[in-house]
């Protein structure tokens, strides 16, 4: 056999055993006993502050009320079970769909530390028109974040609107 054919040959099979083990990967089928070797087996990280707030966001514009709801902790939640309590979840699901949509992006800090169970995050949300920051205080309950309170947003006066065209 020449020494092109089995290039080609083990090309050929090398490319075959990769579209083999994508295609085995998409269907979820893990081999037995080797497990440990397997991402799916690694520990995940605990969320941390700013997964809570980016899926409290996720939840907001999908009008997501239970995983909404489920970012919060303390006097923010009693306040949100109150105000569904008073409409409806169909209807307080309309107003997050409604009151998120007009976000175009947001940028989240690191936490600060301000105590062993406590941390301040500084978000932004870019507007088409505006930036708007709040803090928020997110508490661990339980193991888990939880925003415990949100300070009032301040406008930030921007110099290029979000979606100027640049020239």
């Amino acid at each position: 056999m020449r020494k092109e054919r089995k290039a080609q040959l083990v090309t050929a099979g090398v490319l075959a055993a990769v579209i083999a083990g994508v295609m085995i990967g998409r269907s979820g089928w893990r081999p037995r006993g080797i497990g440990y070797l397997l991402p799916s087996r690694v520990a995940r990280a605990e969320p941390t502050p700013q997964d809570v707030i980016y899926g409290m966001l996720d939840a907001a514009r999908q009008g997501d009320v239970r995983k909404y709801l489920r970012a919060y902790t303390g006097q923010m939640e009693a306040s949100l079970r109150q105000a569904i309590a008073e409409s409806t979840e169909e209807g307080f699901a309309k107003y997050l769909r409604e009151s998120n949509a007009a976000i175009k992006g947001i940028a989240i800090t690191e936490p600060q530390p301000l105590t062993e169970r406590e941390v301040r995050v500084r978000v932004e949300y870019v507007y088409q028109d505006r930036n708007e920051v709040q803090h928020m205080h997110l508490e661990k309950v339980a193991g888990d974040w939880r925003i415990a309170r949100m300070e009032a947003a301040e406008r930030i006066k921007t110099l290029v609107p979000y979606g100027t065209p640049v020239e």
